[in-house]
């Protein structure tokens, strides 16, 4: 018994170049998508074996932050309303004592607020009152948080 053959012309030179072209533009298109989902962004052509680096290499692609350099002690504000500013930030913690800087911290990309920021004051004495003061008040709807930042040196 014959089997029954399911394609009965024959295979044209044209369609088995057809299929190639198909194949390596699927191949191009996997590659790209791979580099650009790639967290290292790694320059050799296996992506899997440059992602798996020592941890002391990958924390350089974190950004640190850094303690102040005037000297003066960090606070960090969470949970801040997307419509308060920074003015209006620094007038609640103005109340406790002088504040050499606060900042916001928005999207890059689109320049809204991300929901917290930073109070940066001199004296110790006035942040621990600012802190406990202000940790649970409502502005503009939410509650704040607030503690002493954790600054990587």
């Amino acid at each position: 018994m014959n089997p029954i053959p399911l394609y009965t012309g024959t295979t044209t030179g044209a369609a088995v170049v057809l299929s190639a072209a198909w194949f390596a533009i699927g191949a191009l298109v996997t590659c790209v998508w791979c580099k650009s989902r790639c967290k290292c962004k790694a320059k050799e052509s296996k992506c899997d074996s440059a992602c798996q680096k020592p941890q002391s290499e990958q924390l350089k692609f974190q950004k640190k932050h850094p303690a102040p350099a005037d000297g003066s002690i960090e606070i960090y504000v969470g949970n801040l309303s997307y419509e308060l500013t920074e003015e209006q930030l620094r007038k609640e913690f103005e109340a406790f004592g002088k504040v050499n800087q606060a900042r916001i911290i928005c999207n890059r990309y689109n320049g809204r607020s991300k929901g917290y920021g930073f109070i940066h004051m001199p004296n110790e004495a006035e942040v621990d009152a600012a802190i406990a003061a202000l940790t649970d008040k409502e502005i503009l709807g939410r509650k704040l948080k607030c503690n002493v930042a954790k600054n990587v040196d």
